[in-house]
């Protein structure tokens, strides 16, 4: 009843309304994976969890977190593969990881956090739209979840073309950015707007090579870029926003309002929507923890630290309160100014763990890095 009340309440960034029915949802998620996964409550033991430890807001960091690395490594769920309607992988290589799965329920409540977050920050359209995609073409041998949520993403707007930067050819991806250009100089000449979406180091690559051949365009009316899946291994890449902006604009002809990110994980079904000022607030259907990276306690507001995310959605999983290896800064809401209030994260990169690898670093061998 909580998680229903929480998933069906009108706002979605409104923190101090939704506490009392957040902190109620998780503690029904936590006894509910603790019956039915047998590893979760050897886990809960071991840190000697109590239910009761839960007692306010406050006190949600005392939840032992699992840690993504342990997801790669470990299954963990919460009923029969059987019931699980939606099967996907984190983007792990190497045989590294996550194996992820949703019942019908689970899928529903996503469906209805992300249909309300994509309508408030105003991503629906019913013109017909012409997809790029900077990322991987779908294809049976490939069950990451990042490949299913960017195929998603291409009904916010009902598709009229759709071309992916990776397609699948020969048992293997090959990067295809000549048909890249060739879609861009066809779509410029149209009425349709046009969608860029994918990973922000893909789209960095593609702005530095139309400009290394001078070429430019002036998109259509309506047309956007939606960057996600982060920087990965490319974090030494790493762009400014206000420089990517700029070069979407001059190269692209597409406004900064007109540019959006997210951010996620495989392990964490709650999306994040950049605001008008690009800050990525937390919505009323998660809460975030900041970690310091030694002890793992709670660090204030405006400090580093691991990035712990929560959320109540799942019943096919434990997937509670996860400990990602990104390291970030949780704001006040006010420090923003774009009127949300509440607070924001900001992902600062991930720890130097040598055994994280990503499907950004297997695609830097196609782009020759």
């Amino acid at each position: 009843m909580s998680r229903r009340k929480l998933f069906s309440g009108r706002e979605i960034y409104n923190h101090e309304k939704s506490d009392s029915l957040f902190l109620e949802a998780v503690k029904k998620n936590i006894l509910y994976h603790k019956s039915n996964c047998r590893e979760y409550e050897e886990i809960l033991d071991s840190m000697d969890f109590h239910i009761n430890d839960l007692t306010s807001m406050e006190d949600l960091y005392k939840l032992p977190s699992i840690p993504t690395m342990y997801l790669k490594t470990h299954y963990l769920a919460s009923m029969s593969k059987r019931r699980l309607l939606v099967k996907a992988t984190s983007t792990g290589t190497s045989g590294t990881y996550s194996r992820i799965g949703y019942n019908f329920l689970s899928l529903f409540y996503g469906a209805v956090m992300a249909w309300k977050l994509l309508q408030f920050h105003g991503l629906f359209s019913l013109k017909r739209t012409n997809y790029i995609l900077l990322g991987y073409e779908p294809h049976r041998s490939n069950e990451t979840i990042i490949t299913k949520t960017q195929l998603l993403s291409t009904f916010m707007a009902p598709a009229k073309q759709r071309v992916y930067a990776l397609q699948y050819k020969d048992h293997g991806y090959e990067v295809n950015f000549d048909d890249i250009k060739n879609a861009l100089d066809q779509y410029s000449r149209q009425k349709n707007p046009v969608r860029l979406i994918g990973f922000p180091y893909y789209t960095l690559f593609l702005l530095k090579e139309l400009k290394k051949n001078q070429i430019s365009y002036q998109l259509p009316k309506g047309s956007m870029v939606l960057l996600g899946g982060g920087w990965k291994g490319f974090y030494q890449e790493e762009t400014e926003k206000e420089t990517l902006f700029q070069m979407i604009r001059e190269i692209l002809g597409i406004e900064e309002e007109n540019c959006r990110e997210f951010f996620g994980a495989a392990e964490h079904p709650v999306l994040y929507c950049t605001c008008p000022n690009h800050h990525f607030h937390v919505s009323n259907y998660s809460r975030v923890i900041i970690r310091d990276v030694m002890s793992l306690e709670p660090v204030k507001n405006g400090q580093p630290g691991l990035v712990n995310l929560m959320t109540p959605m799942a019943d096919s999983m434990p997937l509670t309160s996860i400990m990602t290896d990104d390291l970030g800064v949780l704001y006040d809401g006010n420090q923003c100014g774009c009127g949300i209030e509440t607070p924001y994260l900001e992902i600062l990169g991930r720890i130097g763990m040598k055994e994280i690898q990503t499907c950004a670093v297997n695609a830097a061998d196609l782009l020759g890095e």
